[in-house]
């Protein structure tokens, strides 16, 4: 999906110490049939050298990395024009950094995945959203509950892969996405993620109290009126504050002194109640936000 074909020379920058990206790497390129330097990380001149000398036409790693070897190249005024795409994970790869890396002439493609699963969807020409590997199964389900959303609502991505070896069962990866509906442009047909939009990992300590995002989803089922429901953390004259922002179309004195006292009995700590309109809290996953440092 990144362009690499049979018998491309693939530059691998991944560690292949203490963590197992740089192997997944290296037998998933072998694996369609290109020779593998096993660079690893770090040493950014002889990374450099290396490229001017064996000439590779891909690159796998980092894209921080990427473009740190390409501008050293410049420095050393050593030809790294061999490299014409590459395959980069491990980090975001934000609009300007692609950019930065596309002007040296290398078509830039993202993978996002693992240590336990491996792959989990890639980028393809379309760049739109990334492709689910087709030997797992993904959902998309509230933090701190195993509940699937909607598509196209955020939420934590639980995967579970088809295989006998090293069996999970809805591993949960910590990260927040979304389903993207419809087929990617590109023509591959397995369901699409919108690629990754943080960490669902919110739990935080009020008032010496830890609060889950578990504790957060409690409150909301135990009320049905509420469609959706956010916990903001803030100081006010120097003490920690819980407001718990509640969407529904209902309200009222009883639903509110009902969710005041779900609040203690489930968190053990108080906190204000606030209405508001339903689709007015941001779709981006979270259900506990700290602004105790905004």
């Amino acid at each position: 999906a990144c362009g690499m074909r049979k018998g491309d020379i693939v530059h691998n920058t991944f560690a292949y110490h203490f963590t197992p990206a740089g192997v997944m790497m290296e037998a998933g390129a072998q694996a369609i049939g290109c020779a593998v330097f096993p660079a690893g990380i770090g040493n950014t001149e002889l990374q450099v050298q290396a490229i001017h000398d064996i000439k590779p036409t891909a690159y796998t790693g980092t894209p921080s990395f990427l473009r740190i070897i390409l501008e050293k190249a410049d420095e050393m005024g050593k030809d790294v024009s061999s490299l014409r795409n590459a395959c980069v994970g491990g980090e975001g790869l934000l609009p300007d950094l692609r950019a930065a890396i596309e002007s040296y002439g290398v078509h830039c493609g993202q993978a996002y995945a693992s240590a336990d699963l491996g792959a989990i969807a890639y980028e393809t020409s379309a760049r739109e959203g990334l492709v689910v590997s087709e030997n797992i199964i993904v959902e998309v389900v509230r933090p701190g509950t195993g509940e699937p959303v909607p598509d196209g609502e955020v939420g934590e991505v639980v995967v579970t892969p088809l295989r006998t070896g090293y069996p999970l069962i809805r591993f949960a990866t910590g990260d927040l996405s979304a389903v993207m509906v419809g087929q990617s442009p590109c023509g591959r047909s397995n369901m699409r993620l919108k690629g990754w939009m943080g960490r669902a990992d919110q739990t935080t300590k009020v008032k010496g109290m830890f609060v889950h995002p578990a504790q957060i989803a409690e409150i909301a089922r135990r009320h049905p009126e509420i469609s959706r429901i956010r916990a903001i953390v803030t100081q006010l004259d120097g003490k920690d504050a819980l407001t718990v922002k509640c969407a529904t179309v209902k309200g009222g004195d009883a639903l509110k002194d009902a969710l005041t006292q779900t609040i203690q009995n489930v968190c053990k700590l108080k906190g204000l109640v606030e209405f508001v309109a339903p689709d007015s809290l941001p779709n981006d996953g979270k259900v506990i936000e700290d602004a105790r440092d905004s």
